[in-house]
């Protein structure tokens, strides 16, 4: 797809930024909570008005001093300046301009490029005299607008579509290049195993907020990459708690969302802290992922930190936690050095071949059998014939003479994995007794 005209949402903290781009795209993408700092990474969202498709972007709030991470937010909001044809201006309009207002003002005054002032927070015309102190911006004159209700969105909407750059005719487009059939990828994980540092070394670019503080990251942010192995789609979740840890409406909804990023994914990589070990909750979170049924690959992080006996231990954690997992990749990994991370391309694309794999239903029957024969069912249990009715995941369909006792289904699974080379990939088997 033709790169796409970009639209930047920028202002301070809590001024509606994130509220304006749900109203924009008519649906609640980005989390919004009536508190400073909800939204971190950018966002990037296409959207369409008049026909007219266009890439949305909300930013973190821009701040001029604050804690190191607070500089790490206010970068990603200048970054996303930089690369946009049209910047959206939100202030409080009753708040008035503030310091930290005027000094995104000096940022904006200096672009070559459409910057209009967002009076938001104007409810009805009673609230419209407020607009005029912003005229102290230097940005022109401010556009009244209610992210939250919707008023003066649309009549925005058709002066920004008419300030975009003309469109180029696009090429003609395999299905893979328009986004059929890209392979999704989601870092899952606890918070503050190093998820955003290593989604940064996967696609090149500091994209993702990363900081040494649990938590960082707030929302799903996705990019696809092209690699060796075709197009991929990475996707940057927020770490998962046990639902008694949350304790905030924000951590919530970052929860649902990368829960949901991960019921999309194709596959999922499991990033673990190895300096920790493999806790309780890397276990319920294994169980969870595994639940979906995309393969999942196992990355311990920070592996260089540990010596040989931590190391050792880790590996011991590994097989008693994670053991319903199978024979799923594991790597050990540096995502800040990028020591072991060439390793992933190959594991993913192991992961993601057995995850398509088709298997004819003759050689299905051939393995069925043969492991019948080396082991016969316990009562008398016995396969009368097996297909694979589907596969992400592949998904076999046993017909069976009676009830099959589970620790033979699992015998018999174990076979079909190492016959077909499905070590690394979820399998579903269902059973159908004769007649039934």
């Amino acid at each position: 797809m033709a790169d796409l005209p970009v639209v930047a949402i920028v202002g301070r903290p809590n001024v509606g930024k994130s509220t304006l781009m749900n109203r924009i795209l008519g649906k609640r993408v980005a989390i919004v909570e009536e508190k400073p700092g909800v939204t971190r990474d950018r966002k990037e969202v296409e959207a369409e008005w008049r026909g007219r498709p266009f890439l949305l972007v909300d930013t973190g709030g821009w701040m001029a001093g604050g804690s190191d991470l607070d500089k790490k937010v206010s970068n990603q909001s200048e970054l996303a300046i930089k690369d946009a044809d049209v910047v959206l201006f939100v202030v409080d309009a009753k708040v008035g301009v503030t310091e930290e207002d005027a000094q995104v003002a000096n940022l904006l005054r200096a672009l070559d490029r459409p910057v209009h002032v967002l009076a938001n927070k104007v409810d009805d015309t009673s609230h419209e005299a407020l607009i005029w102190e912003l005229m102290a911006l230097g940005l022109g004159e401010p556009v009244p607008i209610s992210a939250l209700h919707g008023r003066g969105t649309g009549d925005l909407l058709d002066v920004i579509v008419d300030e975009l750059p003309e469109e180029e005719p696009e090429p003609e487009q395999s299905d893979m290049e328009e986004g059929e059939g890209v392979i999704s990828v989601a870092l899952v994980g606890r918070p503050n195993v190093g998820k955003s540092t290593l989604f940064n070394r996967l696609i090149g670019e500091d994209r993702a907020v990363v900081h040494d503080m649990p938590g960082t990251t707030r929302d799903a942010v996705d990019t696809v990459v092209e690699t060796e192995i075709g197009p991929l789609r990475f996707v940057d979740t927020a770490g998962m708690r046990r639902k008694s840890r949350i304790d905030e409406g924000t951590e919530y909804f970052s929860m649902v969302r990368a829960l949901k990023a991960v019921d999309e994914a194709d596959v999922a990589l499991l990033v673990i802290d190895a300096t920790e070990g493999v806790t309780h909750q890397d276990q319920r979170l294994a169980e969870r992922v595994d639940g979906a049924g995309c393969p999942i690959v196992v990355l311990l992080n920070k592996w260089e930190l540990l010596d040989e006996d931590q190391r050792k231990d880790v590996l011991y954690q590994l097989g008693q936690r994670l053991h319903f997992l199978g024979d799923a990749a594991v790597l050990r990994i540096s995502a800040l050095t990028g020591r072991g991370v060439h390793r992933l391309l190959p594991a993913l694309e192991n992961s993601i071949d057995a995850y398509h794999t088709r298997i004819p239903t003759r050689q299905v029957n051939d393995v069925i059998r043969r492991a019948q024969q080396a082991q016969p069912g316990p009562h008398g249990a016995r396969v009368l014939y097996a297909t694979q009715g589907a596969s992400d995941p592949p998904t076999f369909t046993l017909f069976a003479n009676k009830t099959i006792p589970a620790s033979y289904l699992r015998y018999l699974e174990r076979q079909l994995r190492e016959a077909f080379g499905l070590e690394a990939t979820p399998i579903k088997m269902r059973v159908r007794r004769r007649g039934s």
